[in-house]
């Protein structure tokens, strides 16, 4: 066996690679030959100027030091808004549950949405005839049309996968939807109603583009949608 093999450095390798190999293997070369480390110098990675291998080690364990630190800032930050969002979640459905009748959620519903979530551009669009909504008079909140409605068709694609979709809409959409205040909407994220859609949809509507992105999780809202199905469901 060759004394190259017996070190793990391999035929075939850059000098290069030989060097680092062999440097992984001795961990305790540079402490075995101190006057060599205290001759090599680096570039420093932000001025350009030279310095000392030691130098250029702890600037590296400060440049992790700083990554780590902001990664766990990171995590704690989404940590806390998860945790932020759970309690508005939590309070939500309570609200849902309490309501003893479809007119009564409605009502729960808009509240909430103003109260937990700062969603103040929303409406519901209920497309399917409720019994107990009948004496209920539609509002800048509440739309009840048929589901042959013109407007209502232009969500046909997206009521059929019966799942919540964030981004941007048409204009003539947002202009349905949001009425006076279409204008100053950046971003829409809608919920389809039912099995399919067929009892209609809700949509939030804000300000900010980045509010509602197509990359955004829907889980919440898809959960939300099936609250507000049962609760208008019941008799």
């Amino acid at each position: 066996m060759s004394t190259q093999t017996a070190r793990g450095l391999a035929a075939g390798q850059t000098d290069e690679e030989r060097i680092e190999r062999y440097l992984s293997l001795n961990p305790d070369f540079f402490e075995r030959h101190q006057p060599l480390l205290a001759r090599m110098r680096l570039p420093h990675m932000r001025t350009g100027s030279t310095v000392s291998l030691v130098e250029r080690q702890v600037e590296v364990l400060r440049e992790q030091k700083a990554d780590s630190e902001r990664r766990l800032a990171e995590f704690i930050s989404v940590a806390r808004a998860n945790d932020t969002l759970a309690e508005r979640i939590h309070r939500f459905t309570r609200r849902m549950l309490r309501a003893p009748d479809p007119a009564t959620a409605i009502q729960t519903l808009e509240a909430s949405l103003r109260e937990d979530f700062d969603a103040f551009h929303s409406t519901l669009v209920l497309t399917a005839p409720i019994a107990s909504l009948s004496h209920v008079e539609a509002e800048p909140f509440l739309r009840k049309l048929p589901a042959d409605d013109a407007n209502i068709r232009t969500f046909e694609a997206l009521l059929a996968t019966g799942k919540p979709r964030c981004g941007q809409v048409r204009d003539t959409q947002r202009d349905f939807l949001f009425g006076p205040e279409a204008a100053s909407i950046g971003s829409v994220a809608l919920v389809p109603l039912g099995e399919n859609g067929t009892l209609g949809l809700l949509a939030l509507g804000s300000a900010e583009r980045e509010r509602f992105h197509p990359g955004m999780s829907t889980e919440f809202l898809k959960r939300m949608g099936e609250l507000i199905t049962d609760a208008l469901s019941r008799p």
